[in-house]
């Protein structure tokens, strides 16, 4: 099994613990879907909860989109699987807009991160599918319920 150290960095005030982020990683990590596409033995992944404005600024200069996202993945190299930026604003608001609570907003956008640093993608129907999948079942392994009609 595959030993995740998760570095996580709250560049924002956000009312969740590095310990919480790191769980939820390590428990999406044991899905053998997951855990069969990472590094054998330790790899890395770094999360850094930030505002809307960085996350604005991120997808400017790595997307070329000029707005802000609630999640963006960096893929890495080697033992370094990539890194995730979450905007905490956006975790925050789409947890009331959907009616569930603000970290299984945050244990979803982790999630679905750490999927697209994997490889996994939902550009197509059959994609999204595989990929929503996938997300109930990690976010599952740390009983968070997203509200219906998230995914």
């Amino acid at each position: 099994m595959t030993v995740i150290e998760a570095e996580v960095v709250k560049a924002v005030r956000a009312d969740v613990t590095p310990a919480f982020v790191r769980g939820v990683l390590t428990r999406a990590a044991k899905l053998a879907e997951v855990a069969a596409r990472l590094p054998d033995e330790r790899c890395a992944v770094a999360i850094r909860i930030t505002s809307d404005e960085e996350m604005a600024q991120l997808n400017r200069d790595y997307a070329g989109v000029d707005h802000a996202t609630d999640v963006l993945s960096f893929a890495g190299g080697g033992d370094h699987v990539g890194d995730i930026a979450i905007s905490w604003p956006a975790a925050v608001r789409q947890a009331k807009t959907f009616g569930h609570e603000t970290e299984t907003e945050l244990g979803l956008l982790v999630v679905h991160g750490f999927l697209h640093l994997l490889g996994w993608d939902h550009a197509t129907a059959a994609e999204r599918k595989e990929m929503n999948r996938l997300t109930r079942a990690a976010l599952k392994r740390s009983n968070l319920t997203l509200a219906r009609g998230r995914l």
